[in-house]
């Protein structure tokens, strides 16, 4: 199947339905932020550091599967020059709708984020990925495509999953899948079918490999990370992090 169209179809019908990661930030939050106190996260409760950042104003970010109005607005009325990058047309018109309500300027480009063609080399200081690539069958070409387009010494702070959470029933908590775990091939065809029934997102279990070393293997030095839970009621977070943030620098 077209993961990327499934997919992109998906997350579409997520606006609809307005779940937790497509609704945008409020006009107070913005307000918040131009006063200092603003965040962002790249996985689900934890903020990122502002110690990451660079300074903001004029810094050239490409939010990378980052629609929904929640992180590139932030980063906008801080100053900074932000481009959206996307596979759902409903999360870019997010950022789209606030840009233009309270002038941001903010770009907005539809894509795979495996192919990043449309930019050139060295176009961004900084690449801000929230947890997304789980969505992508092969992270490989979206690391050296990061690599790519951003500038020497670019930053590129991205969420992961541990691939041992995927393998988990949520219930038993017993391990039953085998690694690498993705919807399409490690669930019965029944689970599978009751998934695009629901129109849910199709995921994919990366190996930390393909995850983190995938980064080092496209010429990023990795400078810091963090790690963090679902936050959601999850058994899981009562044995480990299923989520880790991590920064890297490309290096030259």
């Amino acid at each position: 199947m077209d993961i990327v169209k499934y997919n992109k179809a998906a997350w579409d019908n997520y606006v609809d339905k307005k779940d937790r990661w497509t609704i945008p930030v409020s006009e107070q939050e913005l307000e918040n932020g131009k006063n200092g106190n603003w965040n962002v996260v790249l996985t689900p409760k934890k903020s990122v550091p502002h110690n990451w950042f660079p300074k903001l104003k004029g810094l050239k970010i490409l939010g990378l599967a980052s629609g929904g109005g929640q992180q590139g607005p932030i980063f906008a009325s801080l100053g900074a020059e932000v481009t959206i990058f996307d596979n759902s047309e409903k999360q870019l018109q997010q950022d789209k709708t606030l840009s233009d309500r309270f002038n941001l300027n903010i770009k907005i480009v539809q894509g795979d984020m495996k192919d990043l063609s449309v930019f050139a080399d060295n176009s961004f200081d900084l690449i801000f990925n929230p947890c997304s690539i789980v969505f992508v069958d092969n992270i490989l070409p979206v690391w050296k495509e990061c690599f790519r387009v951003l500038k020497p010494n670019g930053i590129l702070m991205t969420g992961l999953i541990n691939p041992i959470s995927f393998q988990i029933d949520e219930e038993s908590l017993k391990l039953i899948y085998k690694q690498p775990f993705s919807d399409l091939h490690s669930l019965p065809a029944e689970k599978l079918e009751e998934l695009k029934k629901d129109k849910e997102a199709l995921v994919f279990g990366h190996s930390l490999t393909d995850q983190i070393n995938g980064q080092l293997d496209a010429g990023f030095s990795l400078t810091n990370l963090y790690e963090d839970n679902w936050g959601e009621e999850n058994k899981i977070d009562d044995f480990f992090p299923s989520f880790i943030a991590t920064r890297a620098v490309k290096r030259l």
